[in-house]
């Protein structure tokens, strides 16, 4: 069965999409950007600050279905530029541990509303 994913402590979707989808354990995200919830305004001061938005976006959507980063198995990050990978790695590392899942990082033209990261992901937990 699918579920559609809403929270309110994550940014709201500016398209025609779900924040996520639920499907016999598997819940997958739509892409995060650095948008804060609360404000509905970017937060760009520097990549790490974005990184760690765009983390907390996903923790939230990740919590409305009473699951954490722990469960994630695959992410896929798009950079608007591979000069700053090491720094979003640095800071997507800190939500991870020693167990990270799966995943591709990928340098893209551009994406919505001129941000420099977006991230998605697909976790799993036991129905």
């Amino acid at each position: 069965m699918k579920t559609t994913v809403h929270t309110d402590k994550a940014p709201a979707a500016i398209g025609p999409y779900s924040q996520a989808i639920l499907v016999n354990g598997f819940l997958y995200t739509s892409g995060q950007i650095a948008l804060n919830p609360e404000s509905g305004e970017l937060e760009l001061d520097n990549i790490e600050s974005e990184t760690n938005r765009v983390m907390q976006n996903l923790q939230a959507v990740l919590e409305a279905v009473e699951m954490d980063f722990s469960h994630v198995i695959k992410t896929t990050i798009y950079l608007s530029d591979m000069a700053f990978y090491a720094q979003v790695n640095e800071q997507y590392a800190k939500y991870f541990g020693e167990h990270p899942p799966a995943r591709e990082a990928v340098h893209v033209a551009g994406l919505p509303k001129g941000v420099n990261v977006e991230i998605s992901c697909v976790a799993f937990k036991q129905p």
